[in-house]
């Protein structure tokens, strides 16, 4: 079996997720309504949406994933009304414009599947004036993390594996956010929430955040930590939150400080935060405060520590394609560049698809020994950008 097609059963298995979208759609979608389904997977959302009412879906994913989800949604009666269109949202045309728009293109920490940037588009391109977007909010919670067994997985670098020097790892490792599984003896503090919006209405360049996080037991602060709760419709909710009774199936997200502090109660951690979303870029910048508990008037404050992080400091970039991308370089071609070349050439509406795959074998023989791999090398490039 396909892990992608296992994965999603572990989606199905997530009862807590199934029951909120199933409650949310319940509410939203009205006999007669038409409906968008985002990154449909195996179409259960567009399914729910069918048996709410929706007199027609439209079901858009842009893997294989669309071929079972067709399957699927014939066995169960309702082929006659989904649509199932196989393309990145943002390059596809629909025949009408729809009353919901639904997805659940969320991250661990809300913003890392897509969902602004397809529910933006969605909402410009899509949506009907009064129109609702399932879900219709999310809000973004940051909270003070004690986890000793995460910060050990960054630390590791320093430990000299078989005796050798890793430490220019170490900073790579600091400066990554770590998905997690967080449980409430872990947190430090009250979460709270750093940032809450509308995800079809935010343009997703750029999400700045600020929050200012009390410390309620002591303990060792080792990062911070990140999820999400999202508001899917008027009465419902779903959240990977571990404070929560209901909490889905989806991870956290850590993202580690240098080192280790050593907190009191009533310390005060403030983090603000860089979130570039369409590149999946998060910086995280955190100050820890200590008021001196001998000033009657509250107001000395020692600063304990304070911490600059981003993941683009974690990114592996070899000095190679640094070099490539250059604005001064000259880019050309290599041998496999120009066998695309020669399939994207061919591809001029007059030649079928067995004379493609002989010519490129044919200028090319390098590259395909056989007529079998210059046939698989073709259809990756054609299934992808011929129509």
């Amino acid at each position: 079996m396909s892990l992608e097609v296992d994965e999603h059963r572990e989606y199905l298995s997530d009862h807590p997720r199934l029951a909120a979208f199933r409650s949310a759609i319940e509410e939203v979608v009205k006999p007669d309504h038409v409906v968008l389904d985002l990154g449909c997977g195996t179409g259960i959302l567009g399914l729910l949406a069918c048996r709410a009412g929706a007199k027609r879906v439209y079901a858009i994913d842009e893997g294989g994933m669309i071929e079972l989800a067709r399957a699927i949604c014939g066995a169960n009666g309702f082929q006659d009304r989904v649509r199932f269109i196989k393309d990145v949202s943002s390059r596809v045309e629909l025949p009408e414009r729809v009353d919901v728009v639904l997805a659940d293109q969320i991250g661990q920490f809300g913003f890392e599947a897509g969902l602004f940037e397809y529910f933006s588009d969605a909402r410009r391109r899509f949506l009907k004036p009064g129109g609702v977007t399932i879900p219709r909010r999310l809000d973004l919670y940051v909270c003070p993390v004690e986890f000793e067994g995460m910060w050990k997985q960054v630390d590791f670098w320093n430990s000299a594996p078989a005796g050798f020097d890793f430490q220019p790892a170490r900073s790579l490792a600091a400066n990554t956010g770590y998905p997690v599984k967080f449980n409430p003896e872990h947190l430090l503090g009250t979460p709270e929430v750093a940032w809450s919006v509308d995800p079809s209405s935010c343009d997703g360049v750029s999400l700045n955040m600020r929050a200012q996080l009390n410390v309620t037991r002591p303990g060792i602060l080792h990062g911070i930590g990140g999820w999400f709760v999202a508001q899917l419709s008027p009465h419902v909710t779903m959240s990977n939150s571990p404070l929560v009774a209901q909490r889905i199936n989806r991870r956290n997200v850590f993202f580690p400080l240098d080192r280790p502090i050593v907190v009191q109660k009533d310390d005060h951690v403030f983090v603000s935060m860089r979130i570039l979303p369409t590149q999946v870029v998060v910086s995280w910048n955190v100050e820890v405060w200590r008021t001196d508990p001998y000033d009657p008037t509250h107001t000395k404050k020692t600063k304990l520590a304070q911490f600059s992080h981003s993941t683009l400091n974690g990114m592996l970039i070899s000095r190679e394609d640094l070099q490539r991308t250059k604005p001064t370089s000259i880019p050309t071609l290599n041998l496999w560049g120009q066998a695309r070349l020669t399939v994207l050439t061919l591809c001029d509406g007059l030649r079928p698809l067995a004379d493609i795959e002989r010519e490129v074998l044919r200028q090319h023989p390098d590259l395909f020994p056989s007529l079998n791999e210059a046939a698989t090398f073709v259809a990756e490039v054609v299934t992808r950008y011929a129509r």
